[in-house]
């Protein structure tokens, strides 16, 4: 009897396409970013983009930052949502979850203020599919250990 060949994806596949999952939830106007933090092959915590539990979501408010012109990657501060590495790291602290020395893989780069709560979490490695122009935030993690890998979205 012939042996069936089963085709599996890889481990970078799998979890860049879980994050694209995840990103499903993002309750953002603009954006919709998923990311999901990884440890010896096993998923710790999950975030998406959008605003803190409980509260009205852009689509009930309005996006702050279209009604202003402000464009994308400027003025982090006056959006009413978190970034779903933030939300990431929150589930994780919420609930106990050592993330220290794991991986991340998200739809998105990190932007400056994402890779600096990701460097003080102890993030070794970060995959992403999408690129986003953010120079300082390739500045900041440039002078880190972490591993950075672009992976096409498409794998």
């Amino acid at each position: 009897m012939a042996q069936r060949h089963i085709e599996r994806p890889s481990w970078d596949e799998y979890f860049i396409h879980l994050a694209f999952e995840v990103a499903k939830r993002s309750t953002c106007l603009r954006r919709a970013v998923g990311a999901i933090i990884v440890k010896d092959r096993r998923i710790l915590a999950t975030g998406y983009n959008g605003v803190p539990s409980g509260l009205r979501h852009c689509e009930e408010t309005g996006c702050l930052r279209e009604q202003l012109g402000v464009p994308s990657g400027q003025r982090h501060e006056i959006c009413r949502g978190l970034h779903a590495e933030q939300n990431a790291i929150i589930q994780a602290a919420r609930y106990g979850i050592d993330i220290e020395g794991s991986s991340i893989y998200i739809t998105t780069q990190p932007c400056s203020v994402c890779a600096k709560m990701l460097i003080n979490a102890g993030i070794k490695e970060i995959v992403f599919a999408t690129p986003y122009p953010d120079a300082l935030s390739e500045e900041l993690l440039s002078e880190t250990d972490i591993l950075i890998r672009s992976v096409d979205e498409s794998v």
